[in-house]
């Protein structure tokens, strides 16, 4: 009677220690690293002869409430329906040096999580960080470029105090 206790004893006991050795090791092997997580657009920009001439014209045509920045387009994030994020429409001027060292008319803005992260592991895969990150009550920015050299703005955004900011200058948005 002793022994297929003591086997079966044996047996449970690897089995859990087989368990606990899985689990630490498999808890090892999981590097953490930052999230490569793009969570939407954060703005589009591009550069145009007059920005106020065409501020004018989408406001009127396309019913874009702008102001002297160009548009905010107000909507409600997935992931809580409760919590309000914005994108930033703006045309430029065609002589802005804001874009470089891109020569395109165009630069995208993209809502990112954990910037400081993604920073770190973008330059550890080799991506051109054009600049560092500049911090503001509205947001952390930096900019990259992508292969084709386009420059591309990283923003991790706090919606309210940016919501906040719209509100102190009487700005409304396009919803």
């Amino acid at each position: 009677m002793k022994k297929p206790f003591v086997f079966l004893f044996a047996l449970l006991l690897s089995f859990g220690l087989g368990f606990v050795f899985h689990s630490i090791l498999a808890n090892q092997k999981k590097p953490v690293t930052p999230s490569k997580k793009v969570t939407g657009i954060g703005g589009i920009f591009f550069k145009c002869k007059d920005p106020k001439k065409q501020r004018e014209w989408y406001h009127t045509h396309l019913g874009l409430a702008t102001n002297s920045y160009g548009s905010v387009f107000e909507w409600y994030q997935g992931a809580d329906s409760t919590k309000k994020g914005f994108t930033q429409w703006s045309p430029f001027s065609e002589k802005t040096k804001y874009f470089e060292p891109s020569t395109k008319d165009f630069m995208i803005n993209y809502r990112v999580e954990n910037l400081t992260g993604l920073v770190a592991e973008l330059k550890k895969n080799g991506v051109t960080v054009v600049d560092t990150i500049s911090s503001y009550s509205y947001g952390k920015f930096v900019h990259i470029l992508d292969p084709e050299g386009n420059n591309l703005e990283l923003w991790e955004p706090n919606d309210e105090e940016y919501e906040k900011m719209g509100k102190q200058m009487g700005a409304s948005t396009t919803k």
